[in-house]
């Protein structure tokens, strides 16, 4: 078992071993500079491990199947197999560091749809059904005459329903329970061992895997579930809410909070410093140019952005 913390600039080094190694291009050579490497210390072994885990493993399927799921990915975002294998290699640098690993299990690479970090996609799905999906998410979709269900795999959603002539519920399902509705307008979202509704429009009824109950919700309030339990539902302003418009709203947010959510939107590792995580902030964040509001924050609170690399940023206090 490797030590989560690993020094960034070998992990670099890892993801682009790991490039050039199943690039298809590499030659004994490349092979015997990385054996020589990996044993240039305990770390560097440790980081090659972490590189063999995520490539040839996957979050546990076969290697062959791995690499397939790979090449599917390049067909259907236009990219290199290069690309698609950099991209890969910098889940690395994201690791178990940063405020939340990047778990890419294989079922959202066969995803009937899915988005990059930092990309959004609008869907008309065959009822009429608008859905917008949020970055770094994968859904299947699964009409059939009984139901219309999305199946949400990973990530984010808004759905806007449309109304069904064969009164069809509409399900999004997540891997914690489910969210039905007859005609309405709401957000899920999956986050660890937990999965959050948030209605804007209409009623939504939310029920977990594992319990006989069910709760409903109206507009404008929030509700979070684990697979055999609800916590409280909560109130929200529906209009704060606006990653669909590529913006973040912060009132009164702590920035340690407000990091974890631009994090969600560009590649690699964004860390907070201890000594700033509980500063609070106002305003409105761009998540399409997550830079340009990482320099408002440094351009308006007592804030550092250390780059290690373009993608290994650290917010710290100015001194």
């Amino acid at each position: 078992m490797y030590s989560s913390i690993i020094n960034p600039q070998i992990l670099g080094e890892a993801a682009d071993w790991l490039v050039q190694l199943h690039s298809g291009t590499a030659t004994p050579a490349d092979h015997q500079a990385i054996a020589q490497w990996r044993n240039r210390s305990l770390e560097h072994a440790q980081a090659w491990q972490r590189a063999e885990v995520l490539l040839g493993d996957f979050r546990g399927i076969p290697a062959n199947l791995a690499m397939q799921t790979l090449k599917r990915a390049s067909r259907r975002e236009g990219l290199s197999r290069r690309q698609t294998l950099t991209r890969l290699g910098l889940l690395l640098l994201a690791g178990p560091l940063g405020f939340a690993s990047q778990h890419l299990p294989w079922e959202q690479w066969t995803a009937d749809q899915r988005t990059a970090v930092g990309e959004q996609k609008n869907l008309q799905l065959p009822d009429g059904s608008q859905l917008l999906l949020n970055t770094d998410s994968a859904v299947n979709i699964a009409f059939n005459p009984r139901e219309r269900r999305v199946m949400l795999l990973s990530g984010e959603l808004l759905i806007s329903t449309a109304k069904d002539l064969g009164a069809r519920p509409f399900i999004v399902e997540t891997p914690q329970g489910m969210a039905r509705a007859p005609g309405t307008r709401f957000c899920v979202r999956t986050e660890g061992s937990s999965s959050h509704v948030s209605v804007l429009e209409g009623q939504v009824m939310v029920t977990p895997q594992m319990l006989q109950q069910s709760t409903t919700l109206d507009a404008g309030q929030r509700q979070s579930f684990k697979l055999n339990r609800f916590d409280d539902p909560q109130r929200f302003d529906v209009a704060a809410m606006s990653w669909d418009k590529g913006m973040l709203l912060a009132n009164n947010m702590r920035l340690d909070e407000l990091l974890g959510e631009l994090s969600r939107y560009r590649p690699g590792v964004l860390r907070c410093h201890p000594d700033v995580a509980a500063l609070r902030v106002s305003g409105a964040f761009s998540l399409r140019d997550t830079d340009a509001s990482l320099r408002l924050l440094s351009d308006t609170l007592p804030l550092n952005i250390n780059r290690l690399t373009r993608y290994w940023l650290s917010v710290e206090p100015r001194v």
